[in-house]
C-alpha cells in the first residue's frame, strides 16, 4: 500500500457514523458463532501449520503485532508467521510483493491469505468482527490523518469493502474511501455482500502478499 505525507488531508464529512445497536448485538452474536465453527472447521489447517513451523521453522508459528481497534483501544492480532525471527529489526514497514522478509512457506501462507486464519480468535475476543476496516498499526496512524478518524469507531474487520476491492493494490486515499462508504452504508446484508465477494477473491489469489 501507498504510503502518504501526514500533511495530506482527506475529506470525512460526507459519511457519517450512525449507531446502531440492534444492528451491532446480531452483528456481534453472528460472528462469535461463526468464528467458532470455522475454528473447529479449519482445526486441521492449523495442526498443519504448527507442524511445519515447528519441523522446519524453529517454533514460534504464531506471530502477535499490535494494531488499533475500535476507540483507539490497541489489541494483538494474531496471524500465522510469515516472516523470519529477525525481519522487523528496524522498523516496521507496509507490506510488499515478493516480500524479501518471507519465508517460502511463508508466501504461500500470505497468498492463499492462511496466514489471517489465527484472526477468528480475535474476532471471539470481540475485538475484531468479520467485516470492517482492516485494523492498521499504531506506527502507521501518522502516515495519513484519515486513519485516525472515522474508521476507528467501528471494529476493524478480517475483510471488508477495500479487501474486495483491490486489497494491497490500494493506496491509502483509495482504502480510505472504501472504508468511509462502509461505515457510513453499513447493514447485515452489505456485510453478507462483502463476505460472499470475499470468497474468490481469497481463491484467486490475487493482490495478496
Amino acid at each position: 500500500m501507498t504510503s502518504i505525507n501526514n500533511k495530506s488531508q482527506y475529506n470525512e464529512s460526507k459519511y457519517i457514523y450512525q449507531n446502531k445497536p440492534v444492528y451491532e448485538f446480531i452483528k456481534t452474536s453472528i460472528d462469535f458463532v461463526l468464528a467458532l465453527v470455522l475454528l473447529i472447521i479449519f482445526s486441521p489447517i492449523f495442526i498443519f501449520v504448527i507442524l511445519i513451523m515447528y519441523l522446519f521453522y524453529g517454533g514460534k508459528p504464531f506471530y502477535l503485532q499490535e494494531r488499533v481497534g475500535r476507540n483507539k483501544k490497541n489489541f494483538w492480532i494474531i496471524k500465522f508467521r510469515t516472516m523470519r525471527l529477525d525481519a522487523e529489526l528496524d522498523k516496521p514497514v507496509w507490506a510488499v510483493p515478493n516480500d524479501s522478509r518471507c519465508t517460502s512457506f511463508g508466501k504461500i501462507l500470505r497468498k492463499t491469505s492462511i496466514d489471517e486464519l489465527p484472526q477468528l480468535i480475535n474476532i471471539l475476543k470481540c475485538e475484531m468482527s468479520f467485516v470492517g476496516p482492516r485494523p492498521e498499526r499504531p506506527y502507521f496512524l501518522n502516515d495519513h490523518i484519515g486513519l485516525t478518524g472515522k474508521r476507528l469507531l467501528v471494529k476493524p474487520g478480517l475483510t471488508g469493502l477495500a479487501q474486495v476491492n483491490g486489497r494491497y493494490s490500494l493506496t491509502i486515499e483509495e482504502k480510505l474511501k472504501f472504508d468511509l462508504e462502509y461505515i457510513h452504508n453499513r447493514s447485515l446484508w452489505l456485510d453478507f455482500k462483502i463476505l460472499i465477494k470475499t470468497i474468490p477473491v481469497v481463491l484467486s489469489c490475487k493482490n495478496s502478499w
